[in-house]
């Protein structure tokens, strides 16, 4: 496996060291609040990024330590992140020594997660948003123990206009998250995703392909890895739609069909076969019937109609809703 193993709590009361904790006896111990680490890269983000920041203090029965990324902005957001460092404390804000050449959304989250990839919990956070106050608490309950096997957690938004307002949620996924649905389509929307340990040093060790997005990337890695990945139907933030947004969430199946074909087969295609040759990279790192879908999928990719027609014969090639997976197969077969 492409990750350490990671010692457990138990495990570490009791190491023969120097510096091993010792507790009075008859005194429990003090039961303290998890600690997730959230990394935020900043590109240019000053008309949105207070809101984003408020909602960090608004989190409720969580620590947090928010580890930051300047990715080349030419406006204020800089300052205004120093700023808020001034106000929580430095040792909670801190700022990456990568900051300053900009790297696109990918790299520069990627960039964070390398630089924090040992941490327990790990939440990416988009710079316009806004979270609920019960988001990193959730998160954490459905991750369970941060010293586990690679798990990654993900949930419904609440889409809002510019300013916050409208709030209507996302479209619940009906699926079941996993692999191979995940080379289909990515349900683990980046802004609402936090890992553990063991998936981030998973998702750092195997290299992201060409313009493949961070969060889709995740999602594929930690579910062909035989990782848990956990889907909450709950909302956990406002999600702000705005002409600068990366990636938007259209509303209706209809309209989320409608988005595919104006990209059309190109790009999703391309990307299918991008994510399925790198992990068979690494597919020794990959649960065995990862393995066995992913050979079926790519000998379909690169056949004739009766490898193609084969490959989506493997369980849960599909996409969430009839109608997109009724696309997604018609490209897979004629693309």
């Amino acid at each position: 496996m492409g990750f350490d193993r990671i010692a457990t709590a138990g495990e570490i009361d009791t190491l023969d060291t120097p510096y091993a904790l010792t507790r009075p006896a008859g005194l429990a111990a003090m039961p303290m609040p998890p600690c997730v680490t959230i990394l935020l890269s900043v590109y240019n983000g000053e008309k949105y990024l207070r809101s984003q920041l408020d909602s960090f203090l608004r989190q409720e029965d969580v620590d947090w330590l928010l580890c930051w990324r300047d990715d080349g902005s030419s406006d204020a957001s800089p300052a205004m992140m120093e700023a808020f460092a001034k106000e929580v404390g430095a040792a909670r804000c801190l700022k990456s020594g990568s900051s300053g050449p900009h790297l696109g959304a990918a790299g520069s989250f990627l960039q964070l997660l390398l630089e924090n990839r040992d941490a327990a919990f790990i939440a990416f956070a988009d710079q316009d948003d806004c979270w609920l106050p019960g988001k990193l608490r959730r998160s954490v309950q459905r991750l369970g123990n941060p010293a586990g096997p690679p798990a990654l957690y993900c949930a419904r938004q609440m889409l809002t206009d510019e300013c916050f307002e409208h709030p209507t949620p996302s479209i619940k996924f009906r699926g079941r998250p996993g692999f191979p649905a995940s080379l289909t389509q990515n349900v683990a929307t980046g802004n609402t995703v936090v890992i553990n340990t063991a998936a981030a040093r998973l998702i750092t060790a195997i290299p992201l392909p060409e313009a493949s997005p961070h969060d889709w990337w995740s999602y594929i890695v930690v579910s062909a890895c035989g990782g848990k990945v956990v889907y909450d139907d709950e909302p956990s933030m406002l999600y702000r739609q705005h002409a600068k947004n990366m990636v938007g969430s259209p509303m209706r199946n209809v309209s989320r069909a409608i988005a595919a074909m104006q990209r059309g087969p190109r790009y999703y295609m391309t990307m299918m076969r991008r994510h399925a040759e790198r992990l068979y990279e690494y597919r020794d790192w990959l649960h065995p019937q990862a393995v066995a879908d992913l050979q079926l999928i790519r000998s379909g990719l690169s056949g004739g109609l009766a490898g193609r027609v084969a490959a989506l014969r493997c369980r849960a090639f599909k996409r969430a809703t009839s109608l997109e997976t009724a696309l997604f197969r018609l490209w897979f077969l004629t693309y």
